[in-house]
């Protein structure tokens, strides 16, 4: 149980709160059916991407095997046999497809899609130049927008942009970090080179700074004095984000950045000091 457990990853389940931003920026906060459903489809991608984990385990097993870190996966080491991992997968698949079900066709359709390009990402565009950091934009995309069809809201511009930049900062901060922890001209089962960290670095700090600036926007937009009776307060949370994704990109670039940054995020305190702050600017502007 330990290691079918190991193989889940329930440490990255936290992304899988994404799906709750919808609910908070609509403020259905206060509706519990609205609560529900959003905490239904959490836990139905909480069992799908673990599903799609114990497929990537069984798919990289040799490449993991030969990893310093990743060789103490339980497939890799041998604890989880294939069979039992894919036999897994599919009950965590259908498990994540029954609970997502009350939650509406839409809403089931983008869980599919989330597993879909998951599958993909593991299959194909991970070894995709450029392909991985937008595959993987898209999966935190898939959960807002599932998030937005539980509760029956349209995801607005505002939001997906803004989500679409954000995360391929932090997408190719992820690529970074690989490229810059490692010691060899090439990323094993990647197609980028150790000389291609600059162009990343580059690209992940201009999609960070086009997110700041789409935030910018929205905070002098009509839709934000239609939600908010002291709108005023949420041009705070642009120096925010503009201090956390400096940050984060300061710390990849010193090699301090070794996991998936929203993993570094949770165990960083100032990470969560600016969200504190996001939740302060929010709360003034109510």
């Amino acid at each position: 149980m330990p290691a079918l457990l190991a193989l889940m990853r329930p440490h990255q389940w936290v992304k899988n709160l994404l799906v709750l931003v919808a609910l908070l920026t609509s403020h259905r906060w206060g509706e519990p059916e609205a609560v529900l459903a959003a905490l239904r489809m959490v836990l139905a991608f909480c069992l799908v991407a673990s599903a799609v984990y114990a497929v990537n385990d069984v798919l990289d097993r040799d490449a993991d095997a030969a990893h310093p870190a990743k060789r103490l996966r339980p497939v890799a080491r041998g604890a989880v046999s294939p069979a039992q991992a894919l036999l897994l997968a599919a009950l965590l698949l259908a498990a994540g497809v029954a609970i997502a079900w009350p939650t509406g066709t839409a809403a089931l359709a983008t869980l599919l899609a989330y597993a879909v390009v998951s599958l993909a990402y593991c299959l194909v565009l991970k070894r995709l130049l450029w392909l991985d950091v937008v595959a993987l934009a898209a999966l935190y995309v898939l959960r807002v927008v599932a998030g937005a069809h539980a509760i029956a809201v349209v995801a607005s511009p505002w939001l997906l942009a803004f989500a679409g930049f954000v995360f391929a900062s932090l997408a190719s901060a992820k690529r970074f970090a690989d490229l810059r922890t490692f010691a060899g001209d090439a990323l094993p089962g990647r197609a980028y080179r150790r000389d291609d960290a600059a162009v990343v670095q580059a690209i992940g700090v201009a999609c960070g700074a086009v997110a700041v600036l789409v935030l910018a926007l929205y905070a002098n937009s009509a839709d934000v004095r239609m939600l908010y009776t002291r709108p005023q307060w949420i041009w705070l949370l642009c120096p925010l984000l503009l201090y956390w994704l400096a940050r984060m990109w300061t710390l990849a670039s010193r090699g301090a950045v070794h996991a998936d940054p929203i993993v570094f995020a949770l165990r960083d305190p100032a990470s969560w000091a600016v969200a504190l702050g996001f939740i302060a600017a929010i709360a003034l502007a109510l």
